[in-house]
């Protein structure tokens, strides 16, 4: 890796490296959507999904659970993350079908990652809100998508239709894990689509908790 990869490497470990034994446990309760966003998967028979920003494979799991004929990929920027994912996979009986990886959302090679270039599907759930040069990482997301296949982004919202003190409480709660929700996302994926060719179909769930995105590629011709 690269200095500015590595350093954000670290970073990540040192703020994972024991919340990583208790984080899907307490995430449950405020990263919505995440299963809505599982269930929009809906790959093809024997199709592929890759997850950007693994974490702890509690997603991917998820996913190969729903979707039994697939092949799943997921990388991440934290090694002790992966390394709860690893075994978290193994548990589940899922290391055949679940492939993970160390890995930069801003600057990753799917082939050299996985040894296949595209996917029929690809995620990123609230990583979106943790990575600082986070407008870099849509384009490399949207560029392991296959033809036809599509981009699920899933994260934190602006919280308009909330209270105010919600809104603050929350915003101060997130910023302990340097985690900023991107008010400007639904705007980059529409540039995103438009600039490739694709369609966005866009939704903020929840009173504005929760922002979700799909961007679709067209078919081969």
């Amino acid at each position: 890796m690269a200095k500015d990869d590595t350093d954000a490497a670290e970073h990540m470990d040192g703020i994972y490296r024991y919340q990583r034994y208790i984080y899907d446990a307490t995430r449950k309760y405020f990263l919505l959507g995440r299963d809505r966003m599982l269930d929009g998967l809906k790959p093809p028979p024997g199709g592929t999904i890759l997850e950007v920003g693994c974490g702890t494979g509690r997603n991917l799991i998820l996913a190969a659970r729903r979707y039994p004929h697939t092949m799943l990929c997921g990388f991440d920027i934290s090694s002790v993350m992966l390394d709860t994912a690893r075994a978290s996979i193994a548990r589940a009986g899922l290391s055949d079908r679940i492939t993970v990886a160390l890995g930069d959302a801003t600057n990753f090679d799917a082939g050299v990652l996985f040894g296949r270039q595209a996917f029929d599907r690809v995620f990123v759930s609230y990583a979106v809100s943790m990575i600082p040069p986070w407008r870099e990482a849509l384009p490399q997301a949207l560029k392991a998508v296959a033809p036809g296949g599509s981009l699920h982004i899933v994260d934190f919202g602006q919280q308009a239709e909330l209270p105010a003190w919600f809104k603050a409480g929350l915003s101060a709660w997130l910023a302990k894990f340097d985690v900023s929700p991107r008010g400007e996302l639904e705007t980059e994926m529409d540039r995103l689509a438009g600039a490739n060719g694709c369609q966005l179909a866009f939704e903020r769930l929840y009173r504005d908790y929760t922002q979700l995105g799909v961007v679709t590629r067209p078919k081969a011709t």
